[in-house]
């Protein structure tokens, strides 16, 4: 036996900002649209459409712009994670 003992492999953090901003990008439409109360009326219009629907369409777009960035942000997570040999990341 070698009294040379290896360094214990160091994983990285499972909980990290950026996985932090991914996690409030893809909670942020659900409490958006369950919050109804913020969004049940009529006025303001636009273009002669009620708040209530024009709200509900604009967090479609939103939506999707949210989950888009969460992806992006978890692919370079995941490259980061692979690259130091600490994920399972393919």
């Amino acid at each position: 036996m070698s009294d040379v003992s290896e360094a214990p492999k160091t994983e990285p953090p499972v909980v990290t900002p950026i996985r932090v901003v991914i996690a409030l990008c893809l909670i942020a439409p659900f409490v958006a649209m369950l919050w109804v109360g913020s969004y049940a009326k009529a006025d303001p219009t636009f273009i002669g459409i009620p708040f209530f629907y024009w709200y509900q369409m604009l967090w479609v777009l939103i939506s999707t712009a949210l989950t888009v960035s969460a992806y992006k942000l978890w692919q370079r997570d995941q490259r980061a994670r692979a690259s130091q040999g600490g994920g399972a990341a393919k």
